[in-house]
């Protein structure tokens, strides 16, 4: 019997030189299909039809279709040897190919990124591929490219060194294009101001005309970092609300190449009117407002479209004006003017001091609604009652008040006989907080009058007479009308006692 064998024939894929058609082979590599533990056996090589041994199976060359017979011996066996084992050597040439590579100007920078392990120079499975800038560096192994699958170049053309797992080793090129760019231009956007937020606006940015090209899709990015990355797009593109500044629209072509345009926002702003102002007014006047001219359309609270409004009384108004597509909304007022208040009235004898605030100085005074003076002192009143009226500078309807000017009693004599013996104001008794006061001649008040002493005094301190001498009074009260002002009225009195 003879040595078993695992198997009869072996055909491995043998490299050869695409120059000359010639391979070199190490015969003994293929000894393990044959039989299991090959360093047991003695091996044998021969050209068919050749009975001289092969010198050097290790580095056998061969040109051609080739079978080689091999004997397989057991020493530890004593089956005979066996010789049905052969290698059947058929060279198959290995060439790679060239290829082309097209590649994205994206944003015109000049360059595209490529993908070279994409390149089909080749179709065997498992083939390594050594990618270079020159063929050069190539042959010299030197500055390989380490990134491939993302290199990123210019047009040109770049070398592969591809490796079999057989070991067969070729070189190509590989040719990089450029697509058309993709053309884009800048734009600007201007919309009208929203009204709740007049420094936004919402733009519609498919309007930007930021190219002419078809078979195109637009992102809408608020940074360019962001159209660059494909990060934050913004949703709603036809209602982008924003202040002024600028946004990237992403044109990607049909190839998927794309460039980035910028487009400019500018929110118009409302234009209101310059002429148009508050106005102060009296209270049963009318006035005109007026909106200036210069806009396109003006629409009033009122309902009229004029540039101006007549016979306008106190109140809050509206006008819508018009300039180009946008519409400003402008409030006016017209104010009531503030009447004056009468703070309070000094009186002292025949004359009466009119203190007055509030409205707009300066004031005017009268006594009889019709002969005005600048002066709030009026002299040579009459006893009694008398009103004074008051006016600003808008000269509305006046205020009045009427005043009291009390009997003048300037000498008592407290004698007991019925004549003089008091001062009495027991006549005021009906004014609010009235206060009657009697001081001495280093202000010390000696007396007060009040409804228990009905008002009056008799020229005596605690029931004893005082000093002959002056003495001085004041009297005070507040009017029964809606700001109760004050009245003060003063002046001397000479007490006359018998000593």
């Amino acid at each position: 019997d003879k040595v078993p064998i695992l198997t009869n024939t072996v055909t491995p894929f043998v490299c050869v030189n695409p120059a000359t058609g010639s391979g070199t082979v190490d015969l003994t590599s293929f000894n393990s299909q044959f039989v299991n533990n090959p360093a047991n056996y003695v091996f044998t090589y021969y050209v068919l039809g050749n009975s001289v041994p092969i010198a050097n199976p290790g580095s056998f060359q061969y040109t051609g279709n080739t079978t080689i017979t091999v004997v397989i011996k057991d020493p530890s066996s004593t089956l005979c040897d066996n010789g049905d084992a052969q290698i059947i050597l058929n060279p198959t040439p290995f060439a790679a190919d060239d290829a082309t590579l097209s590649g994205c100007n994206n944003n015109n920078a000049g360059t595209a990124t490529f993908d070279l392990t994409t390149a089909a120079v080749t179709t065997v499975t498992g083939a390594i591929k050594q990618f270079y800038p020159t063929l050069n560096d190539l042959n010299a192994g030197t500055n390989e490219i380490l990134n491939p699958a993302s290199y990123a170049s210019a047009a040109g053309i770049i070398f592969v060194k591809v490796t079999t797992p057989q070991g067969c080793v070729d070189t190509a090129q590989i040719t990089l294009n450029i697509l058309p760019v993709v053309v884009v231009n800048d734009a600007t956007l201007r919309s009208c101001f929203i009204e709740t937020n007049p420094a936004t606006a919402t733009f519609n940015l498919t309007a930007a005309g930021v190219t002419t090209q078809t078979g195109i899709i637009k992102q809408y990015y608020p940074s360019l970092t962001d159209a660059i990355n494909g990060t934050n797009a913004i949703t709603t593109p036809t209602a982008h609300t924003a202040p002024n500044g600028v946004v990237y629209i992403k044109v990607i072509n049909g190839n998927g190449c794309y460039a980035i345009a910028k487009v400019t926002l500018i929110v118009l702003t409302p234009v209101l009117s310059a002429v148009l102002q508050d106005k102060t007014i009296c209270m049963e006047d009318k006035t005109t407002l007026d909106a200036g001219p210069g806009f396109a359309s003006y629409e009033w609270s009122t309902g009229a479209t004029t540039q101006t409004i007549t016979n306008v009384g106190v109140g809050v108004y509206w006008v819508k004006l018009k300039t180009g597509e946008c519409v400003a909304t402008q409030t006016v007022t017209v104010y009531p003017a503030g009447q004056p208040v009468i703070t309070n009235v000094d009186i002292s004898n025949s004359t009466a001091t009119v203190n007055v605030i509030g409205g707009t100085p300066p004031y005017q005074y009268s006594l009889d609604n019709i002969n005005w003076q600048d002066s709030n002192v009026f002299t040579d009143l009459p006893r009694g009652e008398s009103q004074i009226f008051v006016k600003d500078a808008y000269d509305c309807e006046p205020i009045s008040i009427t005043i009291t000017v009390p009997n003048l009693v300037n000498v008592i004599t407290p004698n007991g006989d019925g004549v003089n013996d008091v001062i009495d104001y027991s006549a005021l008794a009906g004014k609010q907080n009235l206060v009657f006061s009697i001081f001495d001649r280093y202000g010390a008040k000696i007396h007060q009058g009040d409804k228990t002493n009905k008002y009056r005094w008799d020229g005596t301190v605690s029931g004893r007479r005082v000093p002959t001498g002056s003495y001085w009074y004041s009297v005070t009260w507040n009017e029964k009308d809606k700001h109760n002002t004050p009245f003060k009225y003063s002046g001397w009195i000479l007490v006359k006692n018998r000593e």
